[in-house]
């Protein structure tokens, strides 16, 4: 049976390059990406999109998890973009919540055999090197966990 591939995907450099590493190494595996909508960060699940901050919809309300849930479309879409150069297929997925707690759950609601996330989605100093979604999937995750940098 092939196994089952979790890449979680928040439109970063390096969640782009976890899902080619996934893409290239696990050619038989079925790979399932997930984003994490995390509602404790009022901008952080549609920090790309170009928006000045005084555009942005007030935090909580339902404009905002509409523009976070766009936000999530546009990452899915480069997620099969990215796959179809590999022809290969994938799902996703999308959970509110903490993302570390998030990717988790879904690693044990999924069956999931492997993780490969990438390092760090954002630049912070106040993080360590690994990054702190990564390093908490790493610490609670059942599964094996691939940290791509």
């Amino acid at each position: 049976m092939a196994s089952q591939i979790l890449v979680p995907i928040d439109g970063s450099p390096l969640s782009e390059k976890a899902l080619a590493v996934a893409l290239e190494s696990e050619s038989d595996a079925t790979i399932q990406t997930l984003h994490v909508i995390d509602p404790t960060e009022p901008g952080y699940s549609y920090v790309s999109l170009e928006t000045a901050p005084h555009e942005l919809p007030q935090y909580g309300s339902q404009a905002w998890y509409d523009r976070a849930d766009e936000y999530a479309e546009a990452v899915f879409e480069a997620a099969h973009a990215q796959a179809s150069e590999f022809d290969t297929e994938i799902s996703t997925a999308t959970r509110v919540g903490r993302p570390g707690r998030e990717i988790v759950r879904c690693i044990e609601d999924e069956s999931i055999d492997h993780v490969v996330i990438g390092a760090h989605g954002r630049e912070d100093a106040s993080r360590s090197l690994v990054g702190g979604v990564a390093e908490a999937v790493v610490f609670r995750s059942p599964v094996r966990v691939t940290v791509v940098k």
